[in-house]
């Protein structure tokens, strides 16, 4: 079956809630993908930065088969060996006391939601049904029913009503805005420190200090959904530490799968997490021994690679280049670390300009129309960066 054959496939048998573009990927290794044909590319998106690590890293691939061997699943009925070790680890790397393990990035977000909800009730003493959770407009925290239930996007939301009561949307990057709404019965703030889905979206330099600031005053949690910038994507392991702005809840997920499997997690306190109690949240498959198993490896390569020095570094040097093209239609080159976007002129399709990218070698994929996204493996070497960026700044400048 040659590429086309496989796109028909999914044409047919596939719900049409996505539009992706026409390329098929049979292998991957590092921040390099093939197609069935054998034509290499660079992947600039790696799975929305599931895949900081890069395709198949070995360490994270030994992981895998090793624990295929002894057991993968228990469900939360029984303790398995691997669990807790992986949480330890995420503690250890992440600063906070507890971990909550759950499946895909919606998932932790979730979570957090009835994490907040619950301390309102039983901590804050705010009356049940009353909780409210500030949120950003543009942000974008998953697809279930609660999170679009936050979203101002149109594609997100309609006709998917009536939607879940209690959240109060705010403009991204206006503290003031969020000071305003609290009242009495706020218990949360949930945001991105970098709104990806929007289209790498960088608020205002001490933004997040600032939030930090406001609800520390007004006893309220802070909430960062660290799922894409998280796990060292934005130079940095955590994007939230470039204005040391350490959240009350922080929810993981993409990148702690190391790209092998989807694995998810809230971190917090003991003062947050310990409103859970037997039965009142869980999942059968969050910390399942091989998710354990992946997810200390996973993070082993973080750790032993210094891969957010690489994101930092890296980084600057594509906007550099990319800035200084003056390519025509390109607005504005913004991001941090390995989480780019070129901003095209107001109205400009960027989706041609993918499918160009896409024939130069190169996969990246457009976002609200006029933004394309740039997100490599975060193992990508400088010559590679360099010949990508080449390749890049080709398309660009025929436009």
């Amino acid at each position: 079956m040659n590429s086309q054959d496989y796109i028909a496939l999914d044409e047919k048998y596939g719900a049409h809630n996505y539009h992706p573009l026409p390329v098929v990927i049979s292998k991957a290794r590092g921040c390099k993908v093939w197609d069935p044909e054998g034509r290499e590319y660079f992947d600039f998106l790696s799975a929305y930065s599931a895949v900081n690590q890069g395709h198949l890293h070995p360490h994270i691939v030994a992981a895998a088969k090793a624990q295929l061997d002894t057991v993968t699943l228990t469900s939360r009925a029984f303790h398995n060996d691997r669990m807790g070790p992986f949480l330890k680890k995420l503690c250890e790397y992440t600063g906070f006391e507890k971990a909550l393990p759950m499946n895909t990035g919606a998932e932790a977000v979730e979570t957090a939601l009835k994490a907040a909800r619950r301390w309102g009730a039983e901590v804050k003493g705010v009356p049940n049904g009353r909780q409210k959770i500030i949120c950003a407009l543009g942000n974008f925290h998953g697809r279930t029913i609660a999170v679009i239930s936050m979203s101002n996007d149109p594609d997100s939301y309609i006709n998917y009503g009536p939607y879940v009561p209690g959240f109060v949307k705010v403009p991204y990057g206006d503290a003031a805005a969020i000071e305003q709404a609290i009242d009495d019965d706020t218990v949360a703030v949930i945001l991105e420190p970098i709104q990806g889905e929007a289209g790498v979206v960088v608020p205002p330099e001490g933004y997040l200090a600032r939030v930090r600031e406001i609800c520390s005053s007004n006893n309220v949690l802070m909430i960062l959904d660290e799922i894409q910038t998280g796990f060292c994507r934005t130079g940095k392991r955590f994007a939230w530490q470039y204005e040391n702005a350490r959240p009350d809840i922080m929810c993981l997920g993409k990148a702690l799968g190391g790209g092998i499997m989807p694995i998810s997690a809230i971190v917090a306190d003991h003062s947050v997490m310990d409103v859970f109690t037997p039965g009142t949240h869980g999942s059968t498959f969050g910390g399942n021994p091989l998710a354990g198993a992946v997810g200390m490896a996973a993070i082993e390569v973080l750790e032993q690679e210094r891969l957010e020095e690489n994101a930092y570094r890296l980084g600057i040097r594509f906007r550099e280049r990319i800035a200084a093209l003056h390519a025509p239609r390109v607005r504005l080159v913004r991001g941090k670390g390995l989480l780019n976007a070129i901003v095209f002129d107001e109205g400009y399709e960027a989706y041609p300009v993918c499918v160009a990218l896409k024939e130069k070698g190169v996969l990246a994929k457009q976002t609200h129309g006029n933004i394309i996204r740039f997100a490599p493996p975060l193992v990508i070497t400088e010559a590679e960066l360099d010949e990508a960026v080449a390749r890049i700044s080709e398309v660009l400048l025929s436009l």
